[in-house]
């Protein structure tokens, strides 16, 4: 099998998922408001948020309205399908309190899996689920049936 050349795009400034939504306003004030984002760029059609984390980056992502002629082809809007947002935080227990203190449903319950996260869910307004996850210890074992003898596993 050839190898492969990694490839590399010229002169990234930056990424972020854009949400095609009719909720434009009201994900932004989600965001800003819960989640503590703030406005980059903001029309009437669209909107740009950021955030700097704890690592040193930025986090941001975007929210466009789905009939502004600008748009470009291809997202159609988002129908809350398929598209899960992960933000990792110090404490999900702590943020899971907050949020339900203010009044944001919980889609997903507190849970500490057994794979090795603390995580719940919310749903900003126009579907998108915010998964909320603290990085914990796994159950003990969790693991083993997929480290040891990985190779062959699944295969008759």
């Amino acid at each position: 099998m050839p190898t492969l050349k990694p490839a590399s795009l010229s002169q990234l400034t930056s990424a972020y998922p854009l949400v095609t939504t009719a909720t434009v306003q009201a994900s932004r004030d989600f965001f800003q408001q819960h989640l503590g984002f703030e406005v980059v760029f903001e029309a009437s059609w669209f909107v740009l948020l950021s955030r700097g984390s704890t690592e040193g980056g930025t986090v941001s992502i975007a929210f466009m309205a789905p009939d502004h002629p600008s748009r470009p082809p291809g997202p159609e809007a988002f129908s809350g399908l398929g598209l899960l947002l992960t933000l990792q935080v110090d404490d999900a227990r702590r943020e899971e309190a907050r949020l339900r203190a203010a009044g944001v449903d919980i889609a997903y319950p507190v849970q500490h899996e057994p794979w090795g996260q603390v995580r719940f869910q919310v749903r900003d307004p126009s579907g998108l689920v915010l998964d909320i996850v603290e990085q914990a210890a796994p159950a003990e074992g969790f693991w083993d049936a997929y480290l040891a003898g990985d190779a062959g596993a699944g295969h008759g």
